[in-house]
C-alpha cells in the first residue's frame, strides 16, 4: 500500500506546483486554496509511504514524479520548451523513478 500512497502523494504533488503556478504569486483564491490543499494532501501521503518504503527511496521517487510531472504540465499547458535535451533528461529521470522501484523490490 506503501507504493500507492506515494504515487498519489507524487500526483498530488504535481498538483501543488501546478497551483502555485496558477496562483500567481498567491494573488489567486482559488489556486492558492487548491495549492494548500494538494500541498497537504501530497505530505499526508507521503508520510503514510515512509511507514512502509525507506525514506531516501520514497522522497527520491516523490521529487522525481513531481518534477517529471510538473515539467509535461508545464509542456502541455504552460507552452513551455519541449526541446530534445529537455526530454532527454527527464526520460533519464523517469527511468531513475523506475529503476529505484524496481531496486526496492528486489530487496
Amino acid at each position: 500500500m506503501g507504493w500507492i500512497y506515494l504515487l498519489f502523494a507524487g500526483l498530488f504533488e504535481v498538483g501543488f506546483t501546478s497551483m502555485l503556478k496558477l496562483s500567481d504569486n498567491f494573488t489567486k483564491l482559488y489556486p492558492s486554496i487548491g495549492f494548500f490543499f494538494f500541498s497537504i494532501l501530497s505530505f499526508y501521503l507521503l508520510t503514510k509511504a515512509v511507514e512502509t518504503i525507506p525514506i531516501g527511496t520514497a522522497y527520491a521517487i516523490w521529487t522525481g514524479i513531481g518534477a517529471a510531472g510538473t515539467v509535461l504540465i508545464g509542456i502541455f499547458f504552460f507552452q513551455e520548451s519541449a526541446g530534445f535535451w529537455r526530454m532527454f533528461f527527464i526520460t533519464i529521470l523517469i527511468m531513475s523513478i523506475i529503476g529505484l522501484k524496481l531496486v526496492s523490490v528486489t530487496k
